[in-house]
């Protein structure tokens, strides 16, 4: 079921709705009567949400685990309980730098759909409940959890097989694990910074800085690029054949085969020169 929305009090005060949205029927009914719906996803959870959420991680509750029991222990013995706040201590810092890599995963797939990637898939080893949980927060398309190596390949054959004509599937990978993928994916993408060296020699492009939004940026800077070297061939074949027409006319002169050749060059490379400006991408 698809949810169409527009702000809670205009939906509650034309449809007696819920602020949760409207249904498709409603949708449509708003469509036929206003010209326009709004389609949108369901409410993301708050911070205080997201960062509970990052403690039902396994190695959080393995952590977790492990302070129960040394507080146990240390109360026992009549011991310190250092290791225990320690321990509480790595929690909370691995909670909040998942919060906060979680939004930057979420910025980086809104950026590559706003590039025009089509579909998104999450390929991951972690259990069902926790992958449903990360790509419904990100906008994760498509979710496939608790695979092994073998299958992500797997699964990235599937994909293969079935995109379209023309269409090229990439995939992003840090682990040991992921080096087969990498590998088999039209364009496999590492992590450099926390990647593993199997991983990053298995890839065609390497982010040095583990950054996820780069991708959408190197994804505008080689479409300016090949904009650019379509530029100069089509500017720089129309003015010879141009030229080549008046020469056989009786029209051209030295003068003017000498821009055909040298000037084209250098319009040609200052038009090059617009692949540097990148920082607006």
């Amino acid at each position: 079921m698809e949810y169409y929305r527009q702000s809670s009090a205009d939906t509650l005060h034309a449809l007696d709705s819920t602020p949760d949205g409207l249904t498709q029927a409603q949708a449509d009914e708003r469509l036929a009567r206003d010209g326009h719906n709004v389609l949108a996803e369901p409410p993301k959870p708050s911070v205080v949400k997201r960062f509970f959420a990052q403690l039902a991680d396994p190695m959080i509750l393995v952590l977790l685990a492990a302070a129960l029991v040394s507080a146990v222990t240390s109360a026992y013995a009549h011991e310190s309980f250092a290791d225990v706040i320690i321990i509480l201590l790595v929690v909370i810092i691995n909670a909040v730098l998942g919060v906060y890599q979680e939004s930057k995963a979420e910025q980086a797939i809104a950026a590559l759909k706003a590039a025009g990637v089509t579909k998104t898939v999450m390929l991951t080893g972690d259990i069902q409940k926790v992958a449903d949980y990360v790509a419904r927060d990100l906008g994760v398309d498509e979710v496939r959890a608790e695979l092994l190596p073998a299958d992500k390949v797997a699964r990235v054959e599937e994909l293969l097989k079935a995109e379209p004509e023309g269409a090229k599937l990439a995939f992003v990978g840090d682990g040991i694990n992921d080096a087969p993928v990498l590998s088999r994916a039209d364009i496999g993408i590492a992590m450099g910074a926390m990647g593993s060296d199997a991983a990053i020699e298995a890839a065609d492009v390497v982010l040095m800085d583990d950054d996820p939004m780069k991708i959408a940026k190197a994804i505008k800077i080689s479409r300016k690029c090949i904009r650019i070297v379509h530029e100069n061939i089509v500017f720089s074949l129309g003015v010879k054949l141009l030229c080549l027409l008046l020469v056989a006319l009786g029209f051209a002169n030295m003068w003017m085969g000498i821009f055909a050749d040298v000037g084209v060059m250098v319009l040609a490379v200052l038009n090059a020169i617009r692949a540097l400006r990148v920082h607006d991408l």
